[in-house]
């Protein structure tokens, strides 16, 4: 028969003890930083938004003309519509 001394049975307890409230701890703080970053994230792209609806408003209604050789990384994308003729 094997004998198990008790204080090396509490001592095996409280280790398992402060492992699982460390390992808790630890996923706590990791759960933080993901939602700072989520947070963090969603900040940008809500200014993202603010930034182009205020661009839009300020030049709403208003009519520009882009040249042909216009660079493609403006803001604005323009396409050529071909033009019909209506008749009845």
């Amino acid at each position: 028969m094997i004998l198990l001394s008790v204080t090396g049975v509490i001592k095996m307890i409280l280790m398992l003890l402060g492992a699982f409230v460390a390992l808790r701890f630890i996923g706590q703080l990791m759960q933080a930083k993901r939602n700072i970053a989520e947070e963090n994230q969603f900040k940008a792209q809500q200014n993202q938004i603010n930034r182009e609806k205020a661009y839009v408003d300020k030049f709403k209604g208003k009519t520009s003309i882009i040249p042909k050789n216009h660079s493609s990384s403006s803001r604005l994308k323009a396409e050529d519509v071909p033009f019909e003729e209506v008749t009845e």
